[in-house]
């Protein structure tokens, strides 16, 4: 009876860690590092889930307005870079410095952000290799002095 119940629990065991391995992808995998992105806009929507915290972003284009997807690190790893569930409240206006999808569409990986109103810049925990958090670097952000 022990062997079975032994067995099951490692079946269960590795069924959910089977799905989660499933969910996560690497960033090669969908980002391609080569099209960088910096945009300005306004957020949208906050989705603050693991693996990755998500936030929209409405950026104006040169057809009109565009839906920006935007992928950050977990919610874990954005603490300890000093992001609470409110850094980003909806209707900020923010500068974001990634990488798009390699299928071109509005979808990014995200390096920094920086909050236009104070211009605050924070380090999203992107899962980009060689990607070095540099606060010394400035942001170049238009209007924020840095």
């Amino acid at each position: 009876m022990k062997t079975k119940l032994t067995a099951l629990a490692v079946f269960a065991a590795s069924a959910f860690t089977s799905a989660q391995v499933l969910a996560h992808h690497s960033f090669s995998a969908e980002f391609d590092a080569n099209k960088a992105i910096k945009l300005h806009g306004v957020v949208t929507k906050v989705e603050w889930t693991n693996p990755h915290t998500y936030f929209y972003l409405e950026v104006e284009g040169a057809k009109g307005v565009e839906e920006w997807g935007l992928e950050m690190g977990s919610p874990n790893g954005l603490m300890r870079r000093g992001w609470t569930r409110d850094t980003l409240a909806i209707g900020t206006e923010v500068y974001v410095t990634g990488s798009q999808a390699r299928d071109g569409s509005f979808k990014g990986n995200v390096q920094a952000v920086v909050i236009a109103d104070g211009c605050k810049r924070l380090f999203a925990g992107t899962s980009q290799r060689d990607f070095v958090e540099d606060d010394s670097a400035p942001a170049n952000v238009e209007g924020c002095g840095l």
